[in-house]
């Protein structure tokens, strides 16, 4: 099969305007391919496509699909490269037609961007469906003639990262338990030689007086991890690293404050935040960006127990805080208390945390982009420069005072788990209390719930979940990287 991309006509003629590609293979069929396309009506709009078949001995069918105006740039209003996202969204659609051909390859048109392009044919084939009798035709996407071979590549490797963390945050919490999870990343960077892998086990979390972590644990039949990655890209193996800390409950059901069952299936991807941060450090790792990653990842269950936290309860952090439980479903924030606290013993650059943390995130932003709370304007500028990029956006919320004083008025001890005037706020005050972990001047927060899965809002991606913002940390790395090696 053959991808092509035509662009929208800017005359009102309505005669389709190919990419050098589409020109090329339009001669090689004798305008063939430009004929047909006129007798099929009005022009192609923007992620829309025809197919046709027979017009060439080498690809027996062709998917011509549109890509919007031509000199589409950065999109001020959109925050992102609208070029680059209608390429990705065209390439996807374009895959997925020839795949539903059951045709085993595909060749695709650079579209004048073949990262984006590579980018949308991977993240576009992708589907989890390693536990169904009846799969789908594997489709293996390459790059249409040879000028943009490095670029594609490029855009094959971050797209398989972030489809790394899609089948993690899929798979049932059965399949992926903390100890499976952090195998799995261990398998995954093993041909590194400039990776070293820890998984701790309890003892060593204990050890660690994490006991704002181990609160959480101890609900569940299944054993805490704390997973520790270090990949020493940097010239230097002393350069102060980027520190990513990845929130890691592979199932929540709320503990004692339990969820509501509708839809607490999606609860397999709680550890959404470990998921991106960790695959964006294998995808640094196969990208050798070269700076100094450490990858943090306090895994677990937050299952209602009789050992499991109970309202009311208080635990006390690694940090020496005392952290008054008032819902067992704020969990997440307990992990990262620890996480962070053991962040700070790297001396790094930033640290930058993810997490599926608040359903209030989800409320205030949907799925359009990952909140930001972050101490640090450098930190925040890096971040929204890639995402414009990636197309995976960023937005900076707010960390005010405002917000500290309603998790430090605090009855029992120092911090509570949730603000006190309850949902008022709710992702900002979970923030609030992260805060009160960090001494680092470069730290941000990205509450990633929102953007945890996809119904139909990215085209490029199928339904399901969506492994998102890991393209904008490998972005926001490889940009660190620069800033570093300049």
């Amino acid at each position: 099969g053959l991808v092509l991309g035509v662009y929208s006509s800017e005359k009102d003629d309505g005669a389709a305007q190919f990419t050098s590609a589409g020109d090329a293979f339009d001669r090689l069929v004798s305008g063939k391919l430009r004929k047909l396309l006129s007798l099929c009506g009005p022009p192609l709009k923007k992620g829309k496509t025809r197919i046709f078949h027979g017009l060439h001995q080498d690809f027996p069918s062709v998917a011509v699909v549109g890509l919007g105006k031509k000199n589409a740039g950065i999109n001020e209003q959109e925050n992102w490269n609208e070029g680059k996202e209608n390429i990705r969204t065209a390439v996807a659609v374009g895959c997925r037609q020839i795949q539903d051909l059951e045709i085993p390859c595909v060749e695709v048109d650079p579209c004048g961007d073949a990262q984006a392009a590579a980018e949308g044919a991977v993240l576009g084939l992708h589907e989890y469906n390693e536990l169904k009798q009846k799969k789908k035709p594997v489709v293996t996407p390459q790059l249409h003639g040879s000028g943009e071979s490095e670029a594609w590549q490029k855009g094959v490797i971050y797209a398989e990262g972030q489809n790394l963390a899609r089948y993690l945050m899929e798979a049932p919490a059965n399949y992926i338990t903390p100890i499976k999870f952090a195998e799995h990343i261990e398998q995954k960077l093993r041909s590194f030689s400039n990776v070293k892998v820890h998984i701790r086990p309890e003892s060593w979390i204990t050890t660690q007086e994490m006991g704002a972590f181990l609160s959480v644990a101890k609900g569940s039949a299944e054993p805490p991890i704390f997973l520790e990655i270090h990949y020493l890209g940097g010239a230097n193996a002393e350069d102060s690293p980027l520190v990513f800390v990845g929130k890691g409950v592979t199932f929540d059901s709320g503990g004692i404050s339990l969820k509501p069952s509708s839809g607490m299936d999606a609860m397999r991807a709680d550890m959404g935040g470990a998921a991106t941060v960790c695959s964006a450090i294998v995808t640094a790792a196969a990208l050798n960006l070269p700076l100094n990653i450490i990858g943090l990842a306090p895994l677990c269950e937050n299952m209602p127990s009789g050992k499991a936290n109970k309202p009311g309860d208080v635990v006390r952090a690694k940090n020496g805080k005392t952290i008054q439980v008032d819902n067992t479903d704020a969990e997440g924030r307990l992990l990262l208390a620890d996480a962070l606290c053991y962040a700070h013993n790297f001396n790094a650059r930033a640290i930058v945390n993810a997490a599926t943390l608040t359903g209030a995130m989800d409320v205030a932003l949907g799925s359009a982009a990952t909140g930001v709370f972050t101490n640090s304007s450098w930190l925040w500028t890096h971040l929204y420069e890639a995402s414009i990029l990636t197309g995976d956006r960023v937005w900076r919320m707010p960390l005010f005072e405002h917000y500290t004083k309603q998790v430090t008025d605090c009855p029992l001890a120092d911090v509570s788990n949730i603000g006190k005037y309850s949902r008022a706020g709710g992702a900002c005050t979970a923030a609030a209390f992260l805060k009160e972990f960090v001494s680092a001047s470069h730290w941000a927060h990205l509450d990633i719930a929102g953007v945890m899965s996809n119904k139909d809002e990215v085209l490029y991606l199928r339904k399901g979940m969506a492994g998102r913002p890991t393209r904008t940390l490998v972005e926001f790395a490889a940009r660190l990287s620069q800033d570093s090696h300049n």
